[in-house]
C-alpha cells in the first residue's frame, strides 16, 4: 500500500506545496477586498492593500455557517481544494467556505504585485498581520463575526493557532495541519538556506531581477519541496531499484516549479514564517504556554510522521498546552512527513477528509 501510494504521488509531487495552483473558469471567481492602507503590527504600512479570496457554498441568513481557510507558505486559496466540495470535510452543501490568500503570495498584495511598494521596498509583515487582514475581510467586508472553524496547513496551521490566540471567541473550532506555535531553530535554518539559494544567484540582482533567478529557484525548490517536505523513507521506496534515478526525476520536478511562485514573495513569506511565535501576541508577555492556554475553541492538530520542515514534536508539544486539544497523526503507518497535508497522497487525503469531517461534525453538535 505504501509503495503504491508513493508511486502515485511521484506523478503529482511537482505541485506539493501548491496541489491545485491553476485557476480554471469552472472554479469560483477571484475576489478582492481593498482595505486601503493597512497598518502592520510593526507600525509599518502596506499601502493600497487588498486581500484576495474565493468563496464556496452559500452563506446562510444568520451568517453562522462560515469556515475560514488559510493557506500555506507559497500557496494560494486552492491549497486545500482536495477537502472542499459536496460531501467532503469542508462540505459546500453545509458550509460557506472563505478561502483566503496570505499576504505576500502574489494574489493578495505582495512584493511582486505592489505598485506603491514594489519588490524589496515592501514592508516586512508577520503571521499576525495575515490574521488581522483575514479578520478585516470577514468582519468589515462579509459581515461575518463568528465562524464554525479556521482551517489550514503548514503556515496556514500557524495562522490557525494564531487565530485561536488573537481572537479566542471568534470560532467554534480550529483545525491546524502540520503547524507550529513558535518556529524552532531547525525550521529557521531550512528557510535561511532557501533564501540564500535565491539571494546568492547573481540573477537576483538585489531583488530587482528582470527575469526569474532560475538557478536560485531550482535550489530553493530542492531544499523545500524535495528535501524538507519529503522524507528519506519516501525516496527509499520510490527509488529502491535505482537510487540514481532520483536525479532526472528531480530535474523534472524543478522544471515544473520554476515559475509557480515569485522569488521575492518567497523571501518575505519566509521572514514571516521564521519569526512566528504565538507568545509574542500582545498581552501574552512572550509566554507561549499562556498564549496557547488562552485558546477557547475545540482544537484538532494533525501531524506528519518524520516532518522535516515543521518537526512533529513541536505541534505535539503545543497540543499539550491547549485545553482539550486533539492530536492526531496523519495516516499512521505511512511516512510522508510534511507532505502528508499536501493533498498529493491518496491515503493521506482520505485520512484528512475523514478525520476533519468527523471533527467538524462533532464540534457542531
Amino acid at each position: 500500500m505504501i509503495r503504491r501510494t508513493f508511486a502515485l504521488a511521484a506523478l503529482g509531487l511537482a505541485l506539493l506545496l501548491h496541489p491545485a495552483a491553476a485557476h480554471t473558469p469552472a472554479q469560483p471567481p477571484h475576489q478582492m477586498f481593498k482595505l486601503g492602507d493597512f497598518r502592520l503590527e510593526s507600525g509599518e504600512v502596506i499601502r493600497d492593500f487588498g486581500i484576495s479570496y474565493v468563496t464556496h457554498g452559500t452563506l446562510n441568513a444568520a451568517k453562522s455557517n462560515a469556515i475560514l481557510m488559510v493557506t500555506a507558505i507559497g500557496g494560494n486559496h486552492h491549497r486545500i481544494d482536495f477537502l472542499i466540495g459536496p460531501g467532503k470535510a469542508l462540505d459546500t452543501d453545509r458550509y460557506f467556505i472563505v478561502a483566503t490568500d496570505a499576504i505576500g503570495n502574489g494574489l493578495t498584495t505582495s512584493p511582486s504585485n505592489s505598485t506603491a511598494q514594489p519588490r524589496m521596498q515592501f514592508p516586512r509583515f508577520a503571521i499576525r498581520d495575515m490574521v488581522e487582514s483575514q479578520r478585516r475581510l470577514l468582519v468589515d467586508h462579509l459581515g461575518i463575526n463568528h465562524v464554525v472553524s479556521v482551517v489550514g496547513p503548514s503556515m496556514g496551521g500557524m495562522q490557525v493557532l494564531q487565530w485561536g490566540v488573537s481572537q479566542p471567541g471568534f470560532m467554534d473550532s480550529l483545525v491546524a495541519m502540520v503547524p507550529l506555535a513558535r518556529t524552532p531553530a531547525w525550521t529557521v535554518a531550512v528557510l535561511e538556506a532557501s533564501r540564500k539559494a535565491i539571494m546568492l544567484d547573481p540573477a537576483w540582482q538585489g531583488g530587482n531581477y528582470t527575469a526569474p533567478p532560475l538557478a536560485g529557484i531550482r535550489l530553493w525548490r530542492d531544499i523545500l519541496s524535495f528535501l524538507s517536505a519529503r522524507t528519506p523513507d519516501m525516496y527509499g521506496t520510490q527509488f529502491a531499484a535505482d537510487p540514481l534515478a532520483v536525479l532526472p526525476w528531480l530535474k523534472a520536478q524543478e522544471d515544473a516549479q520554476l515559475t509557480i511562485f515569485d522569488a521575492n514573495d518567497w523571501l518575505y513569506q519566509t521572514w514571516a514564517y521564521e519569526r512566528h511565535d504565538v507568545g509574542a501576541t500582545p498581552g501574552m508577555g512572550g509566554d507561549m504556554a499562556k498564549a496557547l492556554g488562552s485558546i477557547q475553541a475545540r482544537t484538532l492538530i494533525l501531524t506528519g510522521t518524520k516532518d522535516l520542515l515543521n518537526p512533529e514534536y513541536e505541534p505535539a508539544a503545543a497540543a499539550k498546552l491547549i485545553r482539550g486539544a486533539q492530536l492526531v497523526t496523519i495516516s499512521p503507518g505511512t511516512v510522508t512527513g510534511h507532505a502528508s497535508a499536501g493533498g498529493v497522497f491518496p491515503a493521506d487525503v482520505e485520512f484528512l477528509d475523514r478525520e476533519i469531517g468527523r471533527f467538524l461534525g462533532a464540534a457542531a453538535r
